[in-house]
């Protein structure tokens, strides 16, 4: 029988997952644009809209290529939970522009700023360490950008949680505390689902470092 000394492992998936991560960032750098103002919100809206179709094209290559590849660079599992959750930010940043649009939301509050921010900042941390999966001897930096992505979801956690103090302790409009909500939980998803990409990571780096 002959032995094969090597077959090649379908490198595409890395480049799909930080183009993904990429689009992520852009869609999270609109909400915060967005929510940096007053006004008409239609334009960034759209524009986050566009980018989650993006965001899905993407996912749904990495999905076809899954099926067509014999030899992947790391389970099969891990590669497409690492796919759906990395889509995943980006739809819960579409639905909270989407949210804020349809409920012709006027001004944005400060929580809901500070939450836009920290969504930028645990994008940008998922962005950073996806190329070090392409190189085993870096996926100990791995673990390291993994524990970052969850302290930021804490804080974000942390913020959630003082703006729906204050939205019922400040607000008698019933349907301000409705819209502002959901608003709300959308943002904080957004982060929690940073957090599923950082401990599918740090499933991955722990089984191969």
């Amino acid at each position: 029988m002959v032995r094969f000394p090597f077959i090649p492992k379908e490198e595409s998936f890395f480049g799909l997952f930080e183009q993904s991560a990429r689009n992520m960032v852009k869609a999270a750098e609109e909400l915060n644009s967005m929510l940096d103002k007053c006004g008409d919100f239609v334009k960034s809206a759209a524009e986050i809209a566009e980018l989650e179709h993006q965001g899905d094209t993407i996912t749904h290559q990495i999905m076809a290529q899954l099926h067509r590849t014999f030899v992947t660079p790391f389970d099969r599992e891990d590669i497409a939970l690492l796919a759906h959750a990395l889509d995943d930010v980006t739809d819960f940043i579409d639905s909270a522009a989407d949210a804020i649009l349809i409920y012709k939301i006027e001004c944005p509050t400060q929580r809901a700023k500070e939450l836009a921010e920290v969504i930028v900042q645990a994008s940008i941390e998922v962005e950073k360490v996806l190329p070090k999966l392409r190189r085993r001897a870096e996926l100990k930096q791995v673990l390291e950008r993994c524990v970052e992505i969850n302290r930021l979801e804490n804080v974000a956690d942390r913020i959630f949680r003082s703006a729906m103090a204050e939205l019922f302790d400040d607000n008698i409009d019933i349907a301000q505390v409705i819209k502002w909500r959901e608003i709300y939980e959308y943002m904080e998803t957004a982060t929690d689902r940073c957090e599923d990409v950082a401990n599918v990571l740090e499933g991955v780096a722990l089984k191969h470092a």
